[in-house]
């Protein structure tokens, strides 16, 4: 197959390779008649311009590299999409690297030795691509620091964070202290909570909007209504039996995530309380399945578009050189479905 240049198609539109750079960069006038009969040649002979080659002369790719922990995480897709809608609206090109940690390390994030040739290999492969900045997605927020080495490409860290690069995270706290707020506001007062594990970042920051919400509406703290979870099914299964054989059982639960919400619903039907008659249910993450549920699992929705959005935003202004300031931590929203009740009287 011969080689189409723009010396083909001006020689083909009879006209000089000046007009034709001209049509296709829009960069001086050109009439209407020519540009037509350019455009036209261009079409009949499939030209597509070298972008690498135009990037070597204005020293700009227009190109972000990102970088999936897991594409397959829940969060993940959303953030990307996010990321997507940005580029989109900026006339940016994207270069999606999926590490796969998932199926390589499981849950075993804290094994930072086990993945970080994955990483480091992605690094790698972005840079030689010339992408001009990294959105680096993690599956579980951590800190990350010392993973990676960018050698001075700007990098843009969301759902992890590391000491010294920006990171777009949401504001687990207020997401925790809304959640209770509501439930306060049905007219729960003993509101019992099954955290996931407390080395984990969210896992702390929730908690303390549980707290902040003990405190601040002076509701009675129970140490026995405070279980500690692992993220699984199972977890929130036996968690939620030995809340509701409590002499006193809490009349709602506020849980970490959707799934061990599943967990509290089966163990709920087991012991005879009715969801939401006799026990109300606040989950977290809105994960797909809580709104095909019976009852439906009221939750904290995440701001997963706007992370990833954000991210591309604060990452092209480092880019640019140009200030654009970090607002503040996307809030969640409370998604109400029809797993909260009043309390039955007593």
């Amino acid at each position: 197959m011969t080689k189409v240049g723009i010396k083909e198609i001006a020689a083909k539109a009879n006209v000089s390779t000046a007009t034709v750079s001209y049509v296709l960069n829009g960069t001086r006038n050109v009439r209407p008649k020519t540009r037509e009969r350019v455009i036209k040649v261009i079409e009949e002979l499939n030209y597509r311009p070298n972008d690498i080659a135009k990037s070597l002369k204005s020293k700009r790719t227009n190109t972000i590299g990102v970088i999936a922990e897991d594409v397959t995480v829940f969060n993940v897709p959303e953030i990307i999409d996010g990321i997507n809608e940005y580029a989109d609206e900026h006339d940016l090109h994207i270069i999606l690297t999926n590490l796969r940690l998932h199926r390589r390390v499981g849950h075993n994030y804290s094994d930072v030795d086990a993945y970080r040739k994955y990483a480091e290999s992605a690094v790698n492969d972005l840079l030689s691509k010339q992408v001009e900045g990294i959105v680096y997605i993690g599956v579980h927020p951590r800190d990350v620091t010392g993973l990676i080495n960018t050698y001075g490409k700007p990098i843009v860290y969301t759902y992890c964070y590391t000491d010294n690069n920006v990171s777009i995270q949401y504001n687990d706290e207020q997401a925790s202290f809304d959640a209770m707020k509501y439930l306060v506001s049905q007219g729960h007062k003993r509101i019992a909570i099954i955290s996931g594990l407390m080395d984990s970042t969210p896992s702390r920051l929730r908690f303390n909007g549980y707290y902040k919400a003990v405190t601040e509406f002076q509701l009675p703290f129970n140490p026995q209504y405070i279980k500690i979870g692992d993220w699984g099914l199972d977890s929130g299964y036996q968690l939620t039996r030995e809340l509701l054989t409590l002499p006193v059982p809490p009349t709602a639960v506020l849980i970490m995530n959707d799934v061990m919400a599943v967990g509290t619903m089966r163990a709920a039907a087991e012991c005879g309380f009715q969801i939401p008659r006799d026990l109300s249910v606040v989950g977290f993450d809105n994960r797909e399945f809580s709104d095909y549920l019976t009852p439906r699992i009221t939750t904290m929705d995440l701001p997963l578009h706007e992370m990833g959005y954000s991210s591309m935003n604060i990452l092209t202004g480092i880019i640019n050189e140009t200030e654009v300031k970090q607002g503040e931590q996307p809030l969640c929203k409370l998604l109400e479905r029809e797993s909260v009740a009043p309390p039955r009287p007593e």
